[in-house]
C-alpha cells in the first residue's frame, strides 16, 4: 500500500433546501484508506451526463444562479418543489462514473493487481478528487488508455449495449432511438452497424441527421420535417422495428412512434383488423430531455406497451456474469465503438460558475463536458 495516501480531498455537493433553493459547493471530505480488496483512485475524469444533471441541479432554474463565497445558489420554482421532496435538506455527492489512477490498494490480491493502473468506475460520488471502491467494481483499461478515454465507458456504452440486449431478450428484431445524434446515439449506431441490427434514428434537425449519415447510419428521420410521419412509417416498414427507446419523454413523440409501428404493421397484405394489429409494439422512455407531459393519442390498437427503462435495473436483471461480458466489450472497443468526445475539460470549481452551468445544462447534441477533479 502507498505510503502517501491523501487524508482528505474535495468533493462536489448538491443540496435542495426546504426554502426552495439549490446550493452547490465543494466540501473537504475524508479519504478512506483502502482495506481488503479496496482501491483508492485519483480521479482524472468524470463526465456530466444528462443522468447526472438530475441530481446535480434538480429542478432549479439555472437562469437564477448566483455565485458568492464559493457557493452557488439557484431557485427551484415552487411548482416543482413537490418533485424534490425526497431529497430536501440532504447534501448529496454527485457523479455516476469516472476514471483515474489507482494510487493505493488494500492487501487483497485483486486490489494489489490494480495498483498503478488506470481504471474506470461506476460508483457514484465521482465528482471528487479521490474515490475508494471495491476492486471488483473497477474496469481495468488497456495500456495507453487515459482517464479521459475511460471516463464515459459505463453509462452511455452500457446503455447502448443494454438497448440491443433488451431487443434480443424481448424478441424484437430492430430498434428505434430518439435524440439519436447524441454521443450515446452515435455509439448505438456503431454497435448496430457492427452487429447487423437495423436501427431507425430520430433526430431534430438536418444538421443532426448529417452527423449520423456521416458515420454510416442507414435510416435517419428528422422530426422537424413536414413529412415526418410518412418518413417514419417508411423506415419502420423497411426495418420491422417494434421497439423504441425514447430520450425525450415529454410531448407526443412516444405516441407517434407507436402509431408509426402500427401503420407499418397494418401495411402488410391481409393484416387489417378493426381492433388493431396483433404485432406487439413497445416504447421505453429512458430520458427526460423534455419535461412536458407525455401525450398519448390512442391510434395503435391494443397490443402495445409504454414503460421506463434504466441501466442499473437492467444490469441487475441480467446478472453479474452477463453484465461483465458487456463491460468487457466496452473495454475492448474503448477507442473505436465507444470513444467519447468532449466539448471542454473543466475543474470542480468551474462546475459552480453560472456561465459554465448554463453551457453544460443546455444538453446540446454533440456537446459533452468532462470534469477533471484534480485539474488546477
Amino acid at each position: 500500500m502507498s505510503s502517501t495516501i491523501p487524508t482528505s480531498g474535495l468533493q462536489l455537493r448538491s443540496i435542495i433546501k426546504s426554502s426552495g433553493e439549490l446550493e452547490l459547493s465543494l466540501a473537504t471530505v475524508e479519504v478512506a484508506a483502502p482495506t481488503g480488496d479496496e482501491i483508492l483512485v485519483r480521479i482524472g475524469g468524470s463526465p456530466i451526463n444528462p443522468s447526472d444533471l438530475g441530481l446535480l441541479l434538480g429542478a432549479a432554474d439555472i437562469t437564477t444562479a448566483r455565485a458568492a463565497g464559493g457557493v452557488t445558489t439557484a431557485q427551484v420554482p415552487p411548482g416543482l418543489m413537490r418533485a424534490m421532496a425526497g431529497r430536501l435538506d440532504e447534501s448529496m455527492p454527485v457523479g455516476n462514473e469516472g476514471a483515474g489512477t489507482v494510487i493505493a490498494a488494500g492487501p487483497g490480491a485483486t486490489a494489489q493487481a490494480l495498483l498503478g493502473k488506470t481504471v474506470a468506475i461506476l460508483g457514484g460520488a465521482m465528482y471528487a478528487q479521490y474515490r475508494t471502491v471495491k476492486a471488483g467494481d473497477a474496469l481495468l483499461l488497456a495500456d495507453g488508455a487515459t482517464a479521459a478515454d475511460g471516463a464515459s465507458c459505463f453509462v452511455n456504452p452500457l446503455t447502448a449495449l443494454g438497448m440491443v440486449e433488451t431487443m434480443r431478450r424481448e424478441g424484437h428484431t430492430a430498434l428505434v432511438h430518439t435524440a439519436a445524434a447524441s454521443n450515446l446515439g452515435q455509439m448505438l449506431n456503431k454497435i448496430c452497424l457492427k452487429d447487423g441490427v437495423d436501427l431507425v434514428n430520430i433526430v431534430r434537425s438536418p444538421a443532426q441527421a448529417k452527423i449520423l449519415t456521416d458515420i454510416g447510419a442507414k435510416h435517419v428521420v428528422d422530426s422537424s420535417s413536414a413529412t415526418f410521419m410518412e418518413e417514419l412509417v417508411a423506415a419502420l416498414s423497411a426495418t420491422g422495428a417494434t421497439l423504441a427507446f425514447d430520450a425525450i419523454g415529454g410531448g407526443k413523440l412516444a405516441s407517434q412512434l407507436l402509431s408509426g409501428m402500427e401503420q407499418a404493421a397494418n401495411s402488410k397484405p391481409g393484416s387489417y383488423s378493426r381492433y388493431g394489429s396483433t404485432t406487439y409494439k413497445q416504447v421505453y422512455i429512458y430520458g427526460g430531455l423534455s419535461t412536458a407531459p407525455t401525450e398519448l393519442v390512442r391510434s395503435y390498437g391494443m397490443s402495445w406497451g409504454l414503460g421506463g427503462w434504466l441501466l442499473t435495473p437492467f444490469l441487475a436483471k441480467i446478472g453479474a456474469v452477463e453484465a461483465q461480458k458487456l463491460r468487457q466489450r466496452v473495454a475492448d472497443e474503448l477507442k473505436t465503438t465507444f470513444a467519447s468526445h468532449y466539448t471542454a475539460e473543466i475543474t470542480l470549481q468551474d462546475v459552480l460558475k453560472p456561465e459554465i452551468m448554463t453551457a453544460y445544462n443546455r444538453k446540446t447534441t454533440g456537446e459533452k463536458y468532462l470534469i477533471n477533479p484534480n485539474k488546477a
